[in-house]
Formats: C-alpha cells, structure tokens, sequence
C-alpha cells in the first residue's frame, strides 16, 4: 500500500494537507480570526484565497453550516462579551474594540443574538472605576499541562535588549499595532490557568488583533494531551514527555522581527544573535514611551530595507540578507501575517540569498506555526541525538525524528529543554575542579 499522494496525511495536523477538501476554509478561518472581515469584503477574502465569492460561501455552508459573515461576526460578539465581563471599557469602546464599525450595529447583533442588550450582559460586581488610561486587562485561557517557567527560560536568553524583557516571572515587550504602539506586559495565573494580559488604552482599537497574537505568542491553542500521547510512544522521548510535560512551541509578535533574528543566528551563539539584534534596534527602531527598561520598537521592513545594518557590526553578506528579506516583505512577496500553506512560504524563504533549511525550519516552526517544521540541521538537536560520542548528519537526524510527526516541533522543543538541563547541572561540577586548580 502506498499513501495516498492527493491528500497526504502524513502531513501535520492544521496544514492545508492535512485537512483535505477543507483546506480553503480552515484557511479563510485564520484570515478571519486574524480580522480579514474587519476590515474587509467577502470578495476580497476570496481573491486572497483563489476562488470566488460564491464558492467561498458554498464551502462555508457545506463545512460549518453558517456565512463568512456569520463567523466573523460570531468571533467579534465573544469577544465583545469578553470585554464587557473583564474590562472598564464602556459600551461605546466595547462595540470598536471587538471589530464593530458602528454602535447600532453593534448593540442590535448583541440583541438578536443574546436577547437583551450589551448593558445587560456585563457582570457589576467585576466592574471597577479605574482612571482614565489605565491598562486593560484580559484573561486567557490555556489548557492544562502549561510549563510557564520553562517557557520563559527558553525566551530570556533570546530577548531583544530594549524591545522586550522578562523578569518577575512576567513577559513584557514594546508593540506597535496600526497606529497605535506601547508596551504589553502578560502573566501566568496557574489558578484559573489563564495568562493575564495587560495591555496600554491606546491599544484599545486594536485590542482583538493584539490578544490573537498573545495567543500566537504563548502557543495557547495547543492541545497537549494530544501531542505529549503521541510523543510518548517513543522510547527516547519519553522520559521527556514526563520531566517537561506542558511543553509549548513559542510564536512570535512579529514574522519579521523573528525572521531577521533567526539570520543573525546564523553561525552565533544565542547571546551573540540577541546582542546584534538589539543593536539593531537601537539604531533603527522607533523609540517608545516606557518608564521600565525598555525604550525601541523593533525596525519594521521599510526601514530595514535601505538600512546600512551592516554598520553594527555584521558581516556584508548578513546584511544583505537582512535586507533582501525586508525588500521581500515590504512588497508583499513574503507575507508572515498572512495564512499560507507551509511549502510555498518555505521556497520564498530559501530563494533569498543566505537563507538555507535551518533557519526556513526556525521560521516555518514559530512563525508559520507548523507543528511539524523540524530544524534537522540544529547541533543541539544532533548532540541530543547522538550515539557512541558521534554526532549524526542531518538527514540521520531527520530519518530518526520521522516516527514523531506531526509533532516533531514540540518533539524538538522538549529535547531543547533536555539539553539546557543537562547545560545547567553540569555547570557546577566543571567550575569546582577550576577553582581547586586554580587554589593549587
């Protein structure tokens, strides 16, 4: 028997392959829970998709019995609900944060679907009189296991001095969203296993595209039963599954920013790529207001693609690549926020000079979010791997990984962390001998 070649089930679960037939809805799903109708038309949603308006709708009635509309307009009453039951924001705010072009609209969808109206629906007891200005804050929630720690201890290292810190057990960065920017601050609350997100008011117009990315961020949609129960059939993962049960794969706030720091990591360590990115920074981002320690945006494309990078200290070909990159986002050749199916995005990366398959693998993992993108190349994951004190090419590596799928990212996410804890345990016993040398 031979798998079938059209639908291609050993691809990972959320790809258009994966889901057969129902690949144009699942992706016209994310284009709407990332605001394609917000600001949009059906027909412009189609077009962005490669079919027509009226197939479109037929896919939606055939696959989810309900319009594009009709699920747009679903996403944007929750979140609607979500605001009034968690926020100070008033009715007015709460209609145009959650994607409302006007209140009427607003207040008779409210109605026709709750059966009262939006006043009606806020909780009192959880409404407090704040001042104006002060931060939103939202709840969000997670599904159990979730190794908050480890994550933070997986993107300390890799923060970007100036745009985004971690420290009191809490992740804070600098953000700019439409035309709006400041500094967001998210937190773990085991209790209610939520992650509390505390936002600036300026944000509040652009409040439901800045949560979806949070979500991005934190991995938040992740079913671990699902993929720690697959992990676990293999032997060499299993011990891992156990020790770093709750494992997430990190996304990012921005594609761009994450694919500019994977080509400084090229041939660096991790200390290395996170201190060119802060020059980087430094010198070509916009400052923002923040009484903390962090003062930049990061350099969007346009910026980035005339920049002189290379004046921080990288190499020439570095630099160029960097802003190769940038020329290709900026003229919407390499589109990061934009639902895509992993191989094309995956050609237009290698196509850019000094971008090969580890770092289209790093991008492809955290920032298409592809489940099963698997960087076989990475020495961390070769040294994990390694037999007999030798460490194997990366096609052995990929050839050992393959039982994993589609999960082989959270599979290299948790020998990721078994490495950086045998790095932690060994550190101790090599420094006291030194000292005692050094005594001697």
């Amino acid at each position: 028997l031979r798998p079938c070649l059209r639908c291609r089930p050993e691809s990972s679960p959320g790809t258009p392959a994966w889901l057969g037939t129902s690949a144009t809805v699942s992706r016209a799903l994310r284009y709407i829970r990332e605001g394609a109708l917000d600001r949009g038309s059906v027909d412009e949603l189609a077009t962005r998709l490669g079919v027509g308006a009226r197939q479109l709708r037929r896919l939606f009635a055939t696959h989810l019995g309900a319009s594009p509309i009709s699920v747009a307009q679903t996403r944007r009453l929750h979140f609607a609900v979500k605001l009034l039951d968690e926020t100070h924001l008033d009715i007015t705010q709460v209609a145009f944060a959650s994607g409302f072009s006007s209140i009427r609209r607003f207040n008779a969808a409210v109605k026709e679907t709750y059966g009262r109206p939006p006043s009606a629906l806020r909780r009192q007891p959880r409404v407090r009189s704040t001042a104006s200005g002060a931060p939103l804050v939202l709840r969000l929630a997670y599904r159990e296991p979730f190794d908050w720690s480890a994550l933070l201890a997986y993107l300390q290292p890799r923060c970007i001095p100036g745009v985004e810190e971690i420290a009191d057990g809490r992740y804070r960065r600098t953000v700019s969203v439409d035309d709006a920017s400041g500094v967001i601050e998210v937190a773990c609350r085991p209790e209610s296993s939520q992650l509390e997100l505390r936002a600036p008011a300026d944000l509040v117009s652009s409040l439901i595209d800045t949560t979806e990315r949070v979500r991005r961020l934190f991995d938040l949609r992740a079913d671990p039963a699902e993929i720690q129960g697959h992990l676990a059939r293999d032997p060499r993962l299993r011990g891992c599954v156990r020790r770093f049960g709750g494992v997430r794969v990190p996304g990012v706030w921005s594609g761009f920013e994450f694919a500019v720091r994977a080509v400084l990591g090229q041939q660096v360590s991790v200390v290395g790529a996170t201190t060119l990115a802060g020059r980087i920074a430094e010198r070509f981002g916009q400052p923002v207001e923040d009484r903390g320690g962090l003062s930049r945006l990061f350099p969007t494309p346009e910026v980035l693609a005339t920049a002189e990078v290379e004046t921080i200290g990288l190499p020439q070909r570095r630099a160029e690549t960097i802003r190769a990159l940038a020329v290709a986002v900026r003229d919407r050749g390499l589109d990061f926020n934009a639902p895509t199916q992993p191989e094309p995005a995956r050609e237009s990366l290698v196509a850019l000079p000094g971008i090969g398959p580890w770092t289209t693998e790093l991008i492809a993992l955290r920032v298409l979010r592809e489940p099963d993108a698997f960087p076989a190349g990475d020495l961390a994951l070769r040294k994990a791997l390694a037999t007999d004190d030798r460490l194997p090419t990366a096609n052995q590596v990929a050839d050992r990984a393959s039982p994993w799928s589609p999960w082989r990212g959270y599979a290299a996410m948790l020998l990721w962390q078994e490495q950086a804890a045998q790095a932690g345990r060994s550190k101790p016993a090599r420094s006291q001998p030194a000292r005692r040398r050094a005594r001697a």
